[in-house]
This record gives structure tokens, sequence and C-alpha cells, in this order.
């Protein structure tokens, strides 16, 4: 069965956008990021992607994922209401949009993705569900090296209970850190 893999990028004080909601400070680096080898292995261990509504639409033109994205696979989007358009598909992606909660996106992902990764792709709201429900067996973080003092924190409603993390490994790539850890 697949494993379910979060992946975000924060910067070093936990913050995944600045107070006005921006993420370019976080992403100066995404032509760099996206010819990593981290990304590149992401991308081939990848069976299907989760995401959240926010994380969805900052695309701007939904239309523009189908062959532009760097996940080509199955596209489960947690959302309170399916959008009006159904985004353009191609053989590879799709999209799936989950009203049922994140343990219902969990669940089709894991069957879609067969013996490849779930990976859970933004925002902070459906990343912080997942932890609370314990859906989550691998973190990959990147941190930029930026303090945005403000804005949406990654780590912020996840419970009271300490998580135990094992550190897996760390990667640079440019002046990103990329720490990959193992949920306990």
């Amino acid at each position: 069965m697949a494993k379910v893999v979060l992946g975000m990028t924060m910067s070093l004080d936990g913050y995944i956008n600045d107070r006005k909601g921006s993420v370019g400070r976080l992403y100066q680096d995404l032509e760099e990021l996206r010819k990593s080898e981290v990304l590149q292995e992401s991308i081939r261990n990848t069976g299907a992607v989760v995401m959240g509504r926010n994380a969805y639409d900052m695309s701007g033109t939904p239309n523009l994922y189908a062959g532009n994205y760097e996940f080509q696979v199955p596209i489960f989007v947690l959302c309170e209401n399916e959008p009006q358009k159904h985004p353009k598909e191609t053989e590879e992606l799709t999209f799936t949009f989950v009203t049922q909660g994140i343990e219902s996106a969990i669940a089709q992902a894991k069957k879609t993705a067969g013996d490849k990764e779930v990976t859970v792709i933004g925002g902070a709201s459906t990343v912080q569900q997942c932890i609370k429900a314990e859906l989550v067996d691998e973190l990959q973080i990147d941190i930029m090296p930026v303090l945005l003092c403000g804005g949406l924190e990654l780590f912020e409603s996840i419970g009271e209970a300490p998580i135990e993390l094992e550190k897996v490994r760390v990667k640079e790539i440019g002046e990103r850190t990329s720490i990959h850890f193992r949920v306990l």
C-alpha cells in the first residue's frame, strides 16, 4: 500500500507565505528546484497527489495543469464544493474533487497510487488535517533562508501531543535545505 509523503516549503520561522499571502520569497529558486534530484525523485515515486482547494486555485488557470504540472498523476483536491467547470485532463493527469474530508481523499489517493507514494502538497489546512488525522508517513520539509516574521504558519494547528520524527536525509538545493523525516 502507498505511503503518504507530505511535502512543503517554509521559511526558517515556519511560515508558508508572508503577511500578504505571497509565496514568492519561498520559491525564487523554482527553476533550480524543478531540475533538482530531490524533486525528480519525488515525481518518479509519486502515484497520486492530494492538495487543498487553495493550492489548486493558486495556478490561476487550472487548465494549465495538464501537460505542465510537475506531477502528471491523478490529483485529489480536498474541497467543500467542486468547481463549476472541470479542468482539462490527460490520460495520466486526472482530477477528483473530494468533499468528504481528508480521510476520504487520502484513501482514494492511496488506492489509485498502488505501490507508489501519495504526495500531499499544500496548503496549510490540508497539511494540518493530515497530521491531526495521523495519515502522514513521511515529511519532506524544504526550508528557505528567510524570516518572514508573519503569515500562515505550517504547523500552527496540529494538536497538543508531540509527534516523534526520525531524520532520513538532508539535501542542499541551492539556498534551499530539504529535510526528509519519517513519522514514528
